[in-house]
């Protein structure tokens, strides 16, 4: 899972894509312009309006080719010891918590995924992104339920259970100044994981 998206842009679009991220996470969606990104872009402006139209036309290029480098990382991860993998996923999850860039960036997709509200082309970004996620959690259980490191849980569900929980947590922690709940929620969160994917007694 790579830390830094857009380290190496191969081609023009990919330049323009680095650069709208770079805008992106340093003004914000309110006060993005496309005139910003390309500022923010080493070639001749002009190169951004000839191969897009508006900044929603960039924010969702430039979300989805993170997406799809993120799905294909995904999709090579090894998932012999699922057990291991799970704990791995999580950890990577919650070490965005209390890191003030990842905060901001998880700032950013709550607004924008707020966006889904009324926008259906954000709405189908976001769709697709819980979907990633939700499919990757899905080959980690089936893959522990087969080796005997998981219970007989219901993949597809639990899964879901999962990734709407980490949603809650995202949107939670960008939304509000308290965190002061997030250590004892963490922990709930692990215990259902316990409880219905490892089936080990809570009591």
């Amino acid at each position: 899972m790579s830390p830094t998206p857009f380290e190496a842009p191969e081609t023009t679009e990919e330049e323009i894509l680095a650069a709208t991220y770079r805008s992106l996470t340093t003004h914000g969606y309110a006060e993005l312009t496309i005139k910003k990104i390309g500022e923010e872009f080493d070639k001749s402006p002009s190169l951004v309006y000839h191969h897009y139209e508006n900044k929603d036309d960039l924010v969702i290029a430039c979300l989805t080719f993170m997406l799809d480098e993120l799905e294909r990382e995904l999709s090579t991860m090894d998932v012999r010891d699922p057990d291991e993998r799970l704990e791995e996923f999580l950890a990577w999850v919650f070490s965005g918590f209390g890191e003030s860039s990842d905060d901001e960036f998880m700032s950013l997709l709550v607004d924008l995924r707020a966006r889904a509200c009324h926008d259906p082309r954000y709405r189908e970004y976001f769709t697709r992104s819980d979907r990633v996620f939700h499919d990757h959690l899905v080959a980690i259980l089936e893959a522990g339920i087969e080796t005997g490191d998981f219970s007989g849980c219901e993949p597809d569900r639990v899964a879901s259970m999962i990734v709407t929980m980490l949603i809650g947590l995202f949107v939670r922690s960008a939304t509000t100044t308290d965190d002061a709940w997030f250590d004892g929620t963490r922990c709930e969160v692990e215990a259902y994981i316990d409880a219905i994917v490892r089936g080990q007694d809570q009591a």
